[in-house]
C-alpha cells in the first residue's frame, strides 16, 4: 500500500491540512489501515522536498494547506494508470518460516503449519464476521470498507489453501531426508548464483 501516492491523489481533489488528510484516508480505506498524524506529515515533508506539493498558509486556526503541484498531477496519474508489480523478491513471512522449518532437523513441521492454519482461520472467521460500523451501510465510504475487507478476506483463504498444500507436499517427503545440516565448509562471498528458474522468474 502506498500511502505517498494515495495522499498525493486525495490532494489532488484539493488542498488539505494534516488532520484533515487523515480523515479523508480512512473514509478511502474503510480505516482498516489507520495513519497517525506524525507519519502523514512526515510523507508531506518528503513530498515537498520532491516538489510534488507546496506548503501554503496557515488559515486562522492554525491550519497548514497543502497543495499539489504539476509533477503531483502527474504522478498521481502515472499511479492510477499503471499496475502494482509484486516482485518476486517480496518476502511473505509464512513462506520463509516453513521453508525453513522444513529443512531444519528434529522440527515437526505438520505441527508448525497446524499452528499456523489456527491463526489463519481465526483471522479469517474474523474477518467474515466484520460488520460496517458507519452511518451509512450503503454510502462510498461503506463500499471503500467493504473492497478492502474483501481483499484481505481472499488473501486469507489462499493462505488456507497454500497451507493445505504445503502439507500434503511436504508429506511426499520423509521429513529426516529432507533436513539440511550445517555445511562445514566456509561459504564464498558475495550473493549465490541464481538458478536458471529465479532468473527466468525475475525476467517474468
Amino acid at each position: 500500500m502506498s500511502v505517498r501516492q494515495s495522499l498525493l491523489a486525495i490532494l489532488d481533489q484539493g488542498p488539505c491540512y494534516g488532520y484533515q488528510l487523515r480523515h479523508e484516508f480512512d473514509r478511502r480505506t474503510g480505516s482498516t489501515w489507520p495513519l497517525n498524524v506524525g507519519q502523514i506529515y512526515n510523507t508531506l515533508e518528503r513530498l515537498e522536498r520532491d516538489g510534488l506539493v507546496a506548503r501554503g498558509e496557515a488559515d486562522e486556526q492554525g491550519h497548514v494547506y497543502w497543495e499539489i503541484t504539476d509533477a503531483g498531477s502527474a504522478e498521481v496519474a502515472q499511479w492510477l494508470s499503471s499496475p502494482v508489480e509484486r516482485t518476486p523478491a517480496t518476502r511473505d513471512e509464512v513462506a520463509i518460516k516453513l521453508a525453513v522449518a522444513a529443512t531444519l532437523p528434529g522440527v515437526d513441521v505438520a505441527a508448525v503449519i497446524q499452528t499456523q492454519r489456527t491463526a489463519s482461520l481465526r483471522q479469517l472467521q474474523s474477518l467474515q464476521r466484520a460488520k460496517y460500523a458507519g452511518a451509512d451501510p450503503e454510502g462510498p465510504e461503506e463500499l471503500a470498507w467493504a473492497l478492502v475487507v474483501d481483499s484481505m478476506i481472499f488473501a486469507a483463504e489462499a493462505e488456507v489453501r497454500w497451507l493445505d498444500h504445503t502439507e500434503q507436499r511436504l508429506r511426499l517427503h520423509p521429513h529426516p531426508a529432507m533436513g539440511l545440516d550445517l555445511r562445514t565448509e566456509r561459504p564464498k562471498r558475495g550473493r549465490p548464483a541464481k538458478t536458471e528458474g529465479q532468473e527466468a522468474a525475475l525476467r517474468a
